[in-house]
């Protein structure tokens, strides 16, 4: 679904403030994400020169650092300044899509112990030109026996590096012929796909999976707030991909995204049954809350 913009052709990286062009950007190998996928990170949007949610993402990039146990963590301003300067740098306003990542930083020798790491944690900004990701027809999703972490292995709330129990969910998707994975969590209920948070509406009424297995997304809050302001009832608890199957629409959130309609689950089709989809308003919606909550940096 994704393909290479040249608009990023040039684009320069920001790796610990200093502006890189994308071709020379690297980071040493003794790094704690090369060494063991030891990082967090946040997606962010650019929406109108301003960034949706800005300091709901790096509240919660500074708590998984928090329960990382990471030092030295750069403060506030420090990342603020970073990716302002990177914006900067690139000339970008819109459309642009913002990886933004903190690792534990460099080791004095390959090893796992935290105690290696001695100079502080690596901050990494890519922003590059990506609008939302899925197309606007929709896509189509394949359950994966892979399971997505508990609580019991890695909190799946802490937004870690280490994707590849993601990675291996997407790839059966891809074996699938699926644009993405549903993961399930290992009590079998649905958990969010490999990417995204997911959403059923039924009835008129909006179900999301709890969090006990689940990343509870910026993007899914938002969807549950706008629910609420709008007096539509949304109901957070386990569901089984049955009831995905039988649902009056589905759809996926996530910063990357955006709402995205899910058409076809196991090669089933979605029947929208509803005269006016309830997702088209929550695309509205959201559309217009993210630009007037964006926040300049």
């Amino acid at each position: 679904m994704q393909q290479f913009d040249p608009r990023n052709k040039d684009i320069k990286i920001s790796v610990n403030r200093k502006l890189i062009h994308r071709n020379d950007a690297h980071i040493n190998v003794f790094d704690s994400i090369v060494q063991g996928g030891d990082g967090v990170w946040e997606g962010l949007r650019v929406y109108k020169g301003k960034i949706f949610a800005l300091s709901r993402h790096l509240t919660r990039m500074y708590n998984s650092a928090k329960s990382l146990n990471f030092e030295n963590v750069p403060d506030e301003n420090y990342v603020r300044s970073a990716i302002r300067e990177t914006l900067q740098a690139n000339n970008m306003t819109d459309e642009t899509h913002i990886r933004l990542t903190l690792t534990r930083g460099v080791k004095i020798t390959s090893g796992m112990d935290p105690q290696l790491n001695q100079d502080g944690c690596t901050l990494i900004v890519v922003a590059e030109y990506k609008k939302p990701i899925y197309p606007a027809s929709g896509i189509t999703l394949a359950t994966a026996n892979i399971r997505r972490n508990s609580p019991a292995t890695l909190d799946s709330k802490i937004h870690h590096n280490n994707l590849l129990n993601n990675i291996l969910a997407k790839i059966e998707g891809n074996l699938a012929g699926a644009d993405d994975a549903i993961m399930l969590d290992l009590d079998g209920f649905v958990s969010e796909t490999n990417a995204t948070n997911i959403f059923m509406l039924k009835n008129s009424e909006l179900h999301t999976p709890t969090t006990a297995a689940c990343l509870p997304g910026i993007t899914r809050e938002t969807i549950m707030e706008l629910a609420q302001k709008n007096n539509i009832s949304c109901t957070e608890r386990n569901i089984t991909v049955k009831e995905l199957y039988e649902a009056d629409e589905v759809f996926t959130t996530g910063t990357m995204g955006e709402l995205t309609n899910v058409y076809e689950i196991d090669g089933k089709e979605i029947s929208n049954s509803q005269a006016e989809s309830l997702l088209s308003k929550f695309q509205k919606m959201y559309l217009e809350w993210a630009v007037g909550q964006s926040e300049i940096i």
